[in-house]
């Protein structure tokens, strides 16, 4: 299988670029929240995915109550951003204590090898089900499931799981390591057809020159790109030191007329994942 694989299952003619604009992190934060919401509703945005185990997550989540038409993956979480954060599992410590530090608390993204080493999967399963459960409960129905800072799950077993959980509640998965497309589409399921970008591997300076950039060049097929919209406000630099100006680049560009006008003349389409959970909640079409 080849490059256009996963835009012709969902239907696109060979030729077409097709890309997912997915906001990762609503939930982590309010400054975060409102930029999210912003740049799918003013913005070219197509998809969100909310960390539940963060502070902004009960407010994230009323606000896609009230906009039903903004898809959503859930970014399950096992790791928080730095020390000074105090993110805890959703699960009882004690049902999931392979899962934190010396602390009581979620290991830093620092420490994800000792985490990793460490994790028992059936505490894995508890922790990554209230998670979904919580998004349930409050009446609200992803795309997509996907991981906050554990590329396709850190480990064969967590990506595993996560497929099988997600085959469990009729969700896609965002698959975007080499090892873990081949298996998706051994199974005649969609996942990108091209190499995945992360926002925060691009240099903050000329960031919305990069992106231009990276759109005309976009190629055929189905591509990815997994952005951080946030705010330059006071509360995002306190929260986020060394994070804040990524996020505030990505938001400006998001919501910027020359993003809209760039994909009008590239030609390029914009989905979520809404096509792709179509699919892997059907199994293989073939």
């Amino acid at each position: 299988m080849d490059g256009a694989v996963s835009s012709q299952l969902l239907g696109f003619p060979p030729d077409a670029r097709v890309l997912i604009v997915n906001c990762d992190d609503l939930g982590m934060h309010e400054s975060v929240n409102t930029a999210v919401i912003d740049a799918i509703e003013r913005g070219i945005g197509s998809s969100c995915s909310l960390m539940v185990p963060c502070p902004g997550a009960p407010r994230a989540m009323r606000m896609l109550r009230d906009r039903p038409d903004i898809p959503f993956g859930i970014h399950l979480t096992l790791v928080r951003d730095a020390e000074h954060l105090r993110w805890g599992p959703l699960s009882a410590k004690g049902r999931v204590a392979s899962l934190l530090d010396e602390r009581g608390e979620l290991f830093t993204a620092g420490r994800r090898a000792e985490l990793l080493a460490r994790a028992r999967p059936d505490e894995v399963e508890r922790e990554f089900r209230a998670q979904i459960e919580a998004v349930a409960d409050a009446g609200l129905t992803p795309t997509h499931l996907d991981w906050h800072c554990l590329a396709d799950g850190g480990g064969q077993d967590i990506f595993e799981l996560t497929v099988a959980l997600a085959g469990e509640y009729g969700l896609a998965v965002r698959v975007w390591l080499d090892g873990g497309r081949r298996a998706a589409r051994g199974r005649g399921l969609p996942v990108v057809d091209h190499d995945f970008l992360d926002s925060f591997a691009l240099d903050i300076d000329g960031r919305a020159a990069r992106y231009a950039e990276l759109l005309r060049a976009l190629p055929p097929g189905l591509s990815e790109w997994a952005v951080h919209p946030g705010l330059g406000d006071e509360r995002s630099r306190a929260a986020e030191p060394g994070g804040w100006r990524v996020r505030h680049g990505d938001h400006a560009f998001l919501t910027s007329p020359d993003a809209r006008q760039l994909l009008r003349d590239e030609g390029i389409v914009v989905i979520d994942y809404r096509p792709l959970q179509r699919l892997w909640s059907a199994g293989s079409p073939t």
